[in-house]
């Protein structure tokens, strides 16, 4: 649970770009995008001359990454665009759906992997160990500076946490691939090889539930998480003036920024616009939500 003290948030009309961690999320997200296309078409030449599936599943999760990062780094641009009359909220919410999008591609990706690896386990396929060794290491070293770029910046924001899982799949692709070559190199075990990538595969698929389950949740309306909807409640019923609270809802347009609706009904002799503004000031102060439209009844 984190606190929603500092969420930011922009009213409709103003550009979305006012949060400070969007430059240098961004930027590591050029970095990284950048570093992991160039190193893909690597290791995709060295699993193909090393015949190791181990390396091929890397460079294919490798190719999914260099989407979504460009796909991670498209959101940031595009959320920075101002509120129009089509889209009252800004684009901020391509972030979100960039992230679902990028939860979904690492599902595929691991089925795909643990499917090649049943084929690779019917049928054993000779790896050079020595060469993928190589390029597992130089993978390795690429995949960490990547994850590092990324981790930089603001680990809150979902778009980053779906980038940085994708990388870190990757990273634990490496790692495998490293065992499976110091097998191979002193054993001569092939099976090895298509084990590592299922293990690999099942690690992904843990991160991505993570990501897709709260990304969806977002896009579904869910209430921000962190926020206790039953300590809101009686929080507002203690307001001076207040005499009922009704019709709540709280979502998000993004992690970052929490949105509520409720109609209040000011007690006998209460001034409905100052139980309205003392209502307003306690979803800022104490639940971190700047964004409120409070209806008196």
């Amino acid at each position: 649970m984190h606190s929603h003290g500092k969420h930011g948030h922009h009213h409709h009309g103003e550009p979305s770009g006012g949060h400070g961690h969007v430059p240098k999320s961004e930027t590591g997200i050029a970095i990284a995008a950048v570093l992991t296309g160039a190193f893909m078409l690597a290791e995709i030449a060295g699993g193909l001359l090393s015949g190791s599936l181990a390396l091929i599943a890397d460079a294919g999760h490798m190719l999914t990454d260099f989407a979504s990062l460009v796909l991670a780094w498209l959101a940031f641009r595009i959320a920075r665009r101002p509120a129009d009359r089509q889209r009252t909220y800004g684009f901020d919410r391509f972030s979100v759906l960039a992230a679902f999008v990028n939860g979904l591609s690492l599902f595929v990706i691991a089925g795909w992997i643990v499917w090649e690896a049943l084929q690779r386990l019917r049928q054993p396929v000779e790896v050079l160990g020595g060469l993928m060794l190589w390029v597992a290491l130089a993978g390795l070293a690429v995949n960490v500076v990547a994850f590092v770029v990324l981790t930089r910046g603001e680990a809150e924001n979902l778009n980053v946490r779906a980038a940085a899982l994708h990388v870190a799949g990757d990273l634990l692709g490496s790692v495998a691939a490293i065992v499976a070559a110091l097998v191979i190199m002193a054993t001569g075990w092939m099976p090895i090889d298509p084990i590592l990538s299922v293990l690999v595969a099942v690690i992904i698929l843990r991160s991505a539930w993570a990501v897709l389950r709260e990304s969806a949740h977002i896009l579904l309306e869910g209430t921000p998480r962190g926020l206790d909807m039953g300590a809101m409640r009686d929080a507002l019923s203690a307001v001076s003036g207040v005499a009922g609270v009704s019709h709540i809802h709280a979502w998000s347009i993004t992690q970052e920024r929490p949105m509520v609706t409720l109609e209040v009904t000011p007690a006998a002799g209460a001034d409905p616009f100052e139980v309205k503004m003392a209502v307003k000031k306690l979803l800022a102060e104490k639940f971190g939500i700047a964004h409120a439209t409070v209806d008196t009844a």
